[in-house]
């Protein structure tokens, strides 16, 4: 009896999904781009707008109770001048497509800049457009080739993955007697870094080692050649070697005694999880504001020793990604 009641359930609810499916979507991520056609557009009267029906309804009654043929022309005018307005905000959204989301990592505690860009499938300029996330919202306009980026100012307040979540995407113009609106609920992430201790001790003391250590800097005797990787400056890039080679080289340096900053998740044994993270955020970002190099040392995995944008990008997912 339960599974005939199982199978029945499950019958009842795929077709309602495949008779509903604009209240079905609105509740699944969908992956990006997202076209807004006519069925994923709503339209509602504004208070202002309700009024206005009100006042053009008791106009029409009174013209056609006193047979006055001006008051009845007036009233269709005005009918005629709201039904274009709903027509234009119906038009500044049919054919918007979001076809990108994403935002620069910030750590817990600080406003991630969500930066959504839309373009459009049919080429007409629109206006009033608002994105809408929450609590945030943000107007823009599109012209009528090219895109826009739209940027929401969101609040990031745990490490890990942040789910974009639903947008809503309205307009009120031009008039402002209704109102037209789609959901949009995409597929997308954003990663956020752990929060830094505020108060950590010191780094702790760089490992001198033996053996030279391959650094960059101009004053350095040159080790070698290796391939390009982000965050190299400019000034190390062999350029003849490069242009002889086909692909961008750069010079290693070498200096005697180099120093790195190891950061052992497992040397801070009395703290939390959380706490340990935070600690090891912290040094990290100081190993790279004093300019050495750091290796991150965590359960089950090692990166470094190394330094630059890239390397503390690295260092700060696996931290954020950590589990509670």
């Amino acid at each position: 009896m339960r599974e005939r009641i199982g199978r029945l359930r499950a019958r009842a609810l795929a077709i309602a999904e495949r008779r509903l499916p604009a209240l079905t979507r609105l509740k699944q991520p969908e992956a990006l781009p997202i076209l807004l056609h006519r069925r994923r557009l709503y339209v509602l009267p504004t208070a202002f707008g309700v009024a206005l029906g009100g006042l053009l309804a008791l106009m029409g009654l009174g013209a056609l109770n006193y047979d006055n043929n001006p008051a009845l022309i007036l009233a269709f005018l005005l009918a005629s001048t709201a039904h274009t307005s709903l027509l234009q905000g119906y038009l500044a959204l049919r054919g918007l497509r979001l076809v990108a989301v994403h935002a620069e990592p910030v750590h817990a505690g600080e406003t991630l800049q969500l930066q959504c860009h839309f373009d459009a499938a049919e080429s007409r300029p629109r206006h009033g457009i608002e994105l809408v996330r929450g609590a945030q919202s943000s107007f823009f306009s599109m012209p009528s080739e090219g895109e826009s980026v739209v940027t929401l100012t969101v609040p990031a307040e745990h490490r890990g993955w942040l789910s974009v979540g639903r947008l809503s995407l309205r307009t009120r113009r031009p008039l402002g007697l209704f109102v037209v609106w789609s959901w949009l609920h995409p597929q997308a992430r954003v990663l956020v870094y752990p929060r830094p201790e505020a108060h950590a001790p010191p780094l702790p003391k760089p490992s001198r080692n033996g053996a030279p250590q391959r650094r960059r800097g101009p004053d350095e005797e040159i080790h070698g050649l290796r391939d390009y990787r982000r965050g190299d400056a400019l000034r190390t890039v062999a350029w003849k070697r490069s242009a002889q080679a086909g692909r961008l080289l750069v010079r290693e340096f070498d200096t005697p005694g180099g120093r790195d900053a190891v950061l052992d998740w497992h040397t801070l044994a009395g703290l939390g999880a959380e706490q340990r993270i935070a600690r090891l955020t912290r040094w990290l970002l100081e190993a790279e504001r004093q300019g050495l190099r750091s290796e991150l040392r965590l359960p089950g995995r090692q990166i470094g020793p190394d330094r630059g944008p890239l390397h503390r990008h690295r260092c700060l997912r696996e931290l954020a990604l950590l589990p509670a």
